[in-house]
């Protein structure tokens, strides 16, 4: 393991990422721990250059942004082949692990939690940044069930130099909004069915989409209406039944359009 990133003193490995490692460090100027998010550039040239764009643009999303719901970028640097982002070190735990945990949270706590999700998003989305990558694995939850929401890796923004070959989907397929899986161009509704599909995954213990490969999982993302939430779970509302319904509308104009109206409907749900 590496001992030294920057100026940032490597104090141990927290995982694995697609690209590269994460790591736990300290910044020796103001005595802080931080995480390190590092990319290996050591790669083949073609994928190097989108690898690298993607990274960062990703430190250039979530460093214009600063809310309560969304992990704070502190520095980004380079040394060598390894290009690294010091963010937020969050002390809690992924919210996929949770879900894995076994047994279905409580409703109003899977309210609480997408509702800020939404929050955060909708922040972002007034900057005119779209995540694309929405899923229970990068969100964290920390103390008080705080939520943040992680990896802006592949987030879209409008003045972007980072393209997308014509046909190539980003993003993990149970999660993919279906503007997504046929390649078409995406905004902030993207993310709002992204979120959909998480919280019926959180009401229900299963996805709304499934398949035995990635092609059947996104026909039925194109072409099938999932059950209601509460033919699976008893527990969930009338109410919630219709907020998921209308996040995992398939036509764009007649999904939420705004993350915004998601929280706070959501919010209303949890408060009654």
């Amino acid at each position: 393991m590496i001992s030294q990133l920057g100026r940032y003193e490597i104090l141990g490995e927290l995982g694995q990422g697609a690209m590269g490692v994460v790591y736990r460090a300290r910044d020796p100027l103001i005595d802080r721990v931080v995480a390190i998010k590092t990319i290996n550039l050591g790669l083949a040239l073609d994928e190097k250059e989108e690898y690298e764009g993607r990274f960062y643009q990703e430190a250039k999303a979530a460093g214009r942004l600063s809310h309560p719901n969304i992990v704070t970028i502190y520095d980004v640097g380079r040394n060598d082949d390894v290009a690294y982002i010091a963010m937020e070190f969050l002390e809690g735990r992924e919210l996929r692990d949770i879900m894995n945990d076994g047994g279905l949270l409580p409703v109003q706590q899977v309210l609480d939690i997408v509702a800020q999700v939404a929050s955060g998003l909708a922040y972002a989305h007034e900057f005119g940044i779209v995540h694309r990558d929405v899923k229970p694995s990068n969100i964290m939850v920390v103390r008080d069930g705080h939520v943040k929401i992680t990896d802006f890796g592949i987030a879209r923004m409008a003045s972007s130099a980072v393209r997308t070959q014509t046909g190539m989907v980003l993003g993990s397929p149970k999660y993919m909004s279906p503007e997504q899986v046929m390649g078409k161009f995406t905004d902030q509704r993207s993310d709002i069915f992204s979120l959909g599909v998480m919280l019926y995954e959180m009401l229900t213990g299963q996805a709304p989409f499934v398949g035995d490969n990635v092609n059947a999982i996104m026909y039925q993302t194109l072409n099938t209406i999932p059950a209601p939430p509460n033919t699976l779970n008893s527990a969930v509302p009338q109410m919630v039944n219709f907020i998921v319904a209308k996040a995992l509308t398939k036509g764009l104009e007649d999904r939420y359009q705004e993350a915004k109206d998601f929280a706070d409907d959501l919010r209303s749900c949890r408060d009654m």
